[in-house]
């Protein structure tokens, strides 16, 4: 455990030689609080690691994390994780989805107490911009179903932007689909009888870049942990949470 409070920002990144650099800008614009940005990347030829290094000033408070448990989302995510020194880690999307000026109030809530501080677009006073229609549609969907009728208290269960405790980053990763994490520790959270709050959040399609989501690759995972909330809170002679 850190002896001080320290926020540990995790970005995966895949040559977004284009987005570090207001990415990196934003996160020391809002977060004022002592952190550490840990740069997470699949292979040394990553473009996103030049563009680092010719900044100037360079960024503070930013290390570089190579992930050797094997390419992609899901263990660059692992990766950053097991390497964080923060009391509250908060994963952060390396193409400009997410709003650093969110990571104050999501941190906020974990020090207070929450052990997830989900970013949520689909409560009051959230929102996301752009995207294909039919994924917008299948996460509001997912979200929504899963606070009322599994009772997981968000109502983005699928968003990645959150505020972690500890304790959530020792649950187990069973997930073999990257995106599928948050699903995951969402539930794990919820059946543990843990505290989940939520904070409005906008989420934006990426801007410049090529996006790696693959939903048809991926949508099996979701549907696995998606239908085990639901039967694990329907379960004849469980008490629902």
């Amino acid at each position: 455990m850190p002896s001080a409070p320290l926020i540990s920002i995790v970005v995966p990144v895949y040559n977004e030689a284009e987005n570090i650099g207001p990415l990196l800008g934003d996160i020391e614009t809002h977060v004022r609080e002592p952190h550490e940005t840990l740069i997470v990347y699949d292979f040394p030829e990553d473009n996103t690691l030049p563009a680092i290094a010719a900044m100037q000033p360079a960024p503070a408070n930013v290390r570089l994390i190579h992930n050797t448990l094997g390419r992609g989302v899901l263990n660059a995510y692992k990766a950053g994780f097991a390497a964080c020194k923060g009391d509250v880690i908060v994963p952060v999307a390396g193409d400009r989805a997410d709003e650093p000026k969110d990571i104050p109030a999501l941190v906020n809530l974990v020090r207070g107490g929450a052990d997830i501080a989900a970013g949520s677009r689909y409560m009051r006073g959230g929102r996301q911009v752009g995207g294909p229609f039919f994924k917008q549609m299948l996460s509001r969907f997912a979200g929504l179903s899963l606070h009322y009728l599994a009772g997981l208290p968000t109502h983005d269960a699928t968003n990645n932007f959150r505020a972690y405790s500890r304790r959530v980053m020792n649950l187990p990763i069973e997930s073999k689909a990257s995106f599928a994490l948050g699903i995951e520790l969402a539930v794990k959270t919820h059946w543990n009888g843990w505290t989940i709050r939520e904070v409005p959040t906008t989420w934006h399609d990426r801007r410049v870049g090529i996006s790696r989501f693959h939903l048809w690759a991926w949508l099996p995972e979701y549907l696995r942990w998606y239908l085990l909330a639901l039967w694990r809170a329907w379960l004849p002679g469980r008490k629902r949470q």
